[in-house]
């Protein structure tokens, strides 16, 4: 029995060794052979070349043009990248032989004896540049989808994509990571190509020593020079020009692609053309450059009365649509506009973006509003997930002012695509109409001809929870018929207005509203709703009867303290709760008061429209 278990052992040891053996001859011949086409599933740019294995950079000296910038040579690549893109692995999980600044999205710092030098550098990009010519092109990143992305199957039938990178003066370390992240973590067969677009940039090591570096990369990777400065909207435009696959995949030059984030994106608009689709951005910070771990779709997108892109919590409605399901796509009004795939025809037939604009400002709003509008879907897709540094300030100048060249951008759109509700804007932002638009007479006629919704569709049907989801008879001042002046937000004119917080103003600053002279700033400009309010931005006058006077509080919607009946006749301004009318103020002060209904002059309040609305002062008097 001895016999047997030693003889045993001797034949299992002489199978691993022989296991051994074996694969270190087939590793052998892949890293060797002269003809490595037995192991390679697409064509390779390696073949004949002995790429180096470590997991490090080839430094370049800084020079003039890119102070504190550093340059991995080509061929810095590490023994796992190369093996994810020649056996089709690239979705291959991290290894943990994976070492070195920032792996697996980690936090990076610095020395005390190193901040001033990385504070300078910081200044270049605004972001920590020190840091990031630390990380390597090719760091390993954590899996950051739900778990319920994990059971869904993809089509290997999907289209494929160009994916477009436009950049001005970008640092070569983040714009090299966002190359090789993409190329590391999407199938090949579904990366047509990386289109490269430089916006004229000025720095030397983005001109010949890219050309020669994109060359030694796995995938067809182009770069087109800019001789003029277009903009980040005109040059996105430039590469859609140029794309040869049937989907576009725009990115910011800052970002990092994780595990799997392709399909899913592909996968949604080969089930709906006209569905335009978003990762979920995970933050990568500007100082560590950590990743930082978001799983899900936390928020929907929106805008402001400056139209400007904000982040709101996803409505209970959407939460309700998708039963729960984390791995499902949230449906959002709009998108922020730097990270987004869309059918390459579909883009084409709705304009694209307006050629008009310049610069950047405004296109992701109007192409979110054209695309919900005139019959798309616009999602976020919870199995996506891609990186983004987020600046704080914007490192580079235009030929413009940017104020002026957004202000312009947003006139267009307002002009196209709001309807009567661009009024509330230009009663936020009065001076955006001394701007000129241009001619929109093009773009006018694309919506008719795409025969798209109204704005107020958009505001009802998409965009439900919406501060201005409102009908209104107009934008305009209340002005006293007594004293002819008019009702101020004090505080934000700088007129000292006071704050307070009332018994039910937990956590919310309520402000006083004063009477002064009349003038043409919108810190004047009430609108007048279908729900009998008077607004102010996202906040309404209100009265409460433990106050003598009445205040700006946060809408809600629910009438009460915030609903108002405008006598026509007599021009009363009744409260409707408290049954008492808006009066002047007493001697020595500016607050109006409220006081029993008297039909006297001082009570008798004008609306006083600037800007029409789309309903009669009838239907809310």
């Amino acid at each position: 029995m001895a016999i047997f278990r030693r003889g045993r052992a001797s034949y299992v040891l002489l199978l691993c060794v022989a296991m051994m053996l074996s694969m270190t001859l087939n590793l052998r011949l892949l890293l060797n052979s002269p003809n490595t086409e037995q192991f390679d599933t697409e064509e390779s740019p390696f073949k004949n070349k002995n790429p180096r294995w470590q997991n490090r950079a080839v430094l370049m000296p800084p020079g003039k043009e890119n102070p504190g910038e550093t340059m991995p040579a080509a061929d810095a690549m590490d023994r796992q990248h190369y093996l994810d893109i020649h056996h089709g692995m690239a979705n291959i999980t991290a290894t943990p032989l994976r070492v070195g600044p920032g792996e697996m999205g980690k936090a990076v710092t610095v020395a005390k004896s190193e901040e001033e030098e990385m504070e300078k550098m910081f200044k270049v990009n605004y972001f920590n540049l020190m840091i990031s010519n630390r990380i390597s092109n090719d760091r390993s990143l954590a899996d950051y989808r739900p778990q319920g992305c994990f059971a869904k199957k993809y089509s290997r039938n999907l289209p494929k994509t160009s994916v477009i990178l436009v950049y001005h003066n970008e640092a070569w370390s983040v714009l090299m990571r966002t190359v090789h992240s993409v190329i590391n973590r999407s199938p090949r067969h579904l990366l047509e190509e990386i289109l490269l677009i430089d916006d004229a940039s000025t720095r030397e090591y983005l001109g010949r020593p890219l050309d020669d570096y994109i060359t030694k990369l796995p995938v067809p990777v182009r770069v087109h020079h800019a001789k003029e400065r277009r903009g980040l909207i005109g040059a996105r435009l430039k590469g859609a020009e140029l794309a040869k696959a049937p989907v576009l995949t725009f990115l910011d030059s800052h970002c990092e692609c994780s595990k799997g984030w392709l399909e899913p994106l592909l996968d949604r608009i080969a089930a709906n053309r006209s569905t335009v689709v978003c990762p979920v951005i995970n933050q990568i910070d500007d100082r560590s450059f950590a990743f930082v771990n978001a799983t899900e779709v936390s928020h929907i997108g929106g805008f402001d009365w400056n139209i400007i892109f904000n982040w709101y919590n996803i409505p209970q409605s959407e939460k309700d649509r998708i039963g729960g399901d984390k791995s499902e796509p949230v449906r959002s009004p709009t998108m922020a506009g730097g990270l987004f795939s869309i059918d390459k025809s579909y883009f084409e037939e709705l304009g694209s973006y307006d050629p008009e604009f310049e610069f950047w400002g405004g296109e992701n709003i109007e192409l979110s509003l054209k695309i919900w509008m005139c019959g798309g879907i616009l999602e976020f897709v919870p199995c996506s997930h891609v990186g983004h540094v987020f600046r704080k300030h914007n490192p580079h100048k235009y030929k413009n002012t940017t104020y002026n060249v957004v202000g312009r951008n947003n006139r267009r759109l307002a002009e196209v695509w709001l309807d009567e509700y661009k009024y509330l804007f230009y009663a936020n932002q009065p001076e955006t109409m001394k701007i000129d638009p241009g001619d929109i007479s093009q773009r006018v006629q694309l919506r008719k001809n795409l025969q798209c919704k109204s704005f107020r569709w958009f505001l009802q049907n998409i965009y439900p929870d919406s501060h201005y989801n409102f009908a209104f008879v107009g934008v305009g001042q209340l002005k006293n018929v007594a004293s002819g002046a008019c009702l101020d937000f004090g505080k934000a004119a700088g007129h000292g207005g006071k704050e307070f917080k009332g018994k039910d103003a937990t956590n919310v600053t309520s402000n006083t509203v004063e009477l002064w002279p009349c003038h043409d700033g919108k810190i004047q400009l009430f609108i007048r709703t279908d729900k009998k309010e008077f607004r102010y931005i996202h906040m309404c006058l209100d009265y409460n009867v433990q106050f003598s006077f009445p205040f700006l509080y946060e809408c809600h919607g629910q009438g009460a303290n915030q609903q108002w009946i405008h006598d026509l006749k007599t021009q009363a301004l009744h409260h409707s709760s408290s049954r008492l009318c808006m009066d002047l103020p007493v001697p020595g002060s500016m607050v109006p008061t409220m006081k029993e209904c008297s039909g006297a002059p001082s009570q008798q309040w004008e609306f006083a429209i600037r800007y029409p609305g789309n309903i009669s002062p009838d239907e809310v008097s």
